[in-house]
């Protein structure tokens, strides 16, 4: 099938590159001519495993291009996928649908005959009812059918999560449009995905309600682990026994600093937003969003108690900026948080991170940026690892005691254990445990 993907972002792009992998022509649109250029070098504009590989196999081959041209790309695709950024919108929090009703109406300006048009962009409920309206609106000679698609990548993961998912989401209101999403994704049967069909309207909730659920379970288990430190527990033992339980299950029960990224912070407000706007008020999200933003400084209160308490003028090491390994995305990172409490109370801040030092220079202050975890720690009076990369779950503990200056180690994703740490010679403090 001919494809025209709107937007060339983590999710467009994503996207564009497993289509064309499947065996379809894709053509990838931005404005950005930048971007594009970078493109088409084969210069990602964001970290992903694998996609850097993934799109030079499938432009090579000819199925992936890059372009600006977005009347050429629209008017030639069977379908036509928008995936530009929703961010939350300044001042009240609702999700920012600027980006996708203006190329809604580019895309009217530029088609004619039949066109199928899938939101795949995180938006609130109704967004796909608007979206028609301004099609129709615009160019009421062509015939379009609006299907709402939700995506459900994890960054860092994304590409397998593309080709292998949990379920494709498709919302539609003509059966017509459900047998062209149906071709289109036909190359996923193999691995027997399950392609759940519903109403535009349900689809478009179902990618909020996932994500203020996963959400949830997060904020959940950091107040168990807040409980586990008062009574003596062990969380990551409470999380077992519990993510045993089949009705329950074990993914996103891992205490740590609270969430980050692109997705949970922004889509758990736009949720509660559209609540509001609906007279359906969901107290359990609401709860969810404050306990998640109470606890990013709380993490930073930790390594403050765990140096001491008098801490102007010490050095604090920071491992890992991002708001997960595997990515370069810095969005509502826990990091920024706990870097700036350690700031605001006089501690000095160097940081380490493998991909994600540049995104952070313009989010955080007055920091040393170093070139690894070693140099960084060097002269530190405390050491925390606030995102779990792989390269931090090995260190050499005895190297890391004689570089600091007191052998302080705060570990905020639980990597390691307290009996290795002790035998290091290692003062050291986890979360829930």
């Amino acid at each position: 099938m001919r494809v025209a993907i709107v937007g060339s972002g983590y999710v467009g792009l994503v996207s564009g590159a497993c289509f064309a992998d499947f065996g379809h022509d894709v053509v990838c649109v931005d404005k950005d001519e930048s971007k594009i250029e970078s493109l088409k070098q084969g210069k990602m504009p964001i970290y992903e495993p694998g996609l850097d590989a993934l799109v030079a196999t499938n432009a090579n081959a000819g199925r992936l291009i890059f372009s600006t041209d977005l009347n050429a790309a629209v008017n030639d695709a069977e379908v036509i996928f928008i995936a530009v950024g929703t961010p939350s919108r300044r001042g009240d929090g609702h999700a920012d649908l600027s980006y996708v009703y203006a190329v809604a109406r580019e895309i009217a300006d530029a088609v004619t005959g039949t066109k199928t048009v899938v939101t795949k962009s995180t938006v609130p409920v109704g967004t796909g009812d608007e979206v028609e309206r301004i099609l129709r609106e615009t160019n009421a000679e062509a015939r379009f059918m609006v299907v709402s698609n939700p995506e459900f990548l994890r960054e860092g993961a994304a590409i397998n999560d593309f080709k292998r998912p949990d379920r494709i989401v498709i919302g539609a209101q003509e059966d017509e449009a459900l047998e062209v999403m149906r071709k289109l994704y036909r190359p996923l049967h193999l691995n027997a995905a399950p392609i759940i069909e519903m109403s535009r309207r349900s689809a478009e909730l179902t990618k909020y309600a996932a994500n203020a659920f996963l959400a949830t379970k997060i904020t959940f288990i950091n107040e168990i682990a807040d409980l586990c430190e008062k009574v003596g527990g062990n969380v990551q033992h409470v999380a077992r026994g519990i993510g045993l339980d089949k009705r329950i299950g074990s993914k996103f029960l891992h205490a740590g600093p609270g969430y980050g990224g692109s997705c949970f912070p922004k889509d758990t407000l736009a949720l509660l937003k559209t609540s509001q706007d609906y007279d359906a008020p969901q107290r359990i999200v609401e709860m969810v969003v404050a306990v998640n933003d109470t606890r990013k400084r709380a993490m930073g209160r930790k390594i403050i108690a765990a140096m001491g308490g008098d801490v102007r003028g010490k050095t604090a090491a920071i491992l890992g900026l991002t708001f997960k390994p595997d990515t370069d995305d810095m969005r509502d990172s826990p990091a920024i948080a706990v870097i700036q409490s350690l700031q605001d109370a006089g501690v000095k801040v160097r940081a380490y991170d493998p991909e994600g030092m540049e995104l952070a220079k313009p989010l955080l202050g007055d920091i040393e940026y170093c070139n690894g975890p070693y140099e960084a720690v060097t002269g530190a009076d405390c050491v925390a690892i606030v995102t779990e990369w792989n390269e931090f779950r090995s260190l050499d503990l005895e190297r890391v005691r004689g570089l600091l200056k007191s052998p302080v180690v705060v570990d905020l994703r639980n990597i390691y254990r307290p009996d290795e740490m002790e035998a290091a010679g290692l003062s050291y403090s986890s979360i829930g445990r």
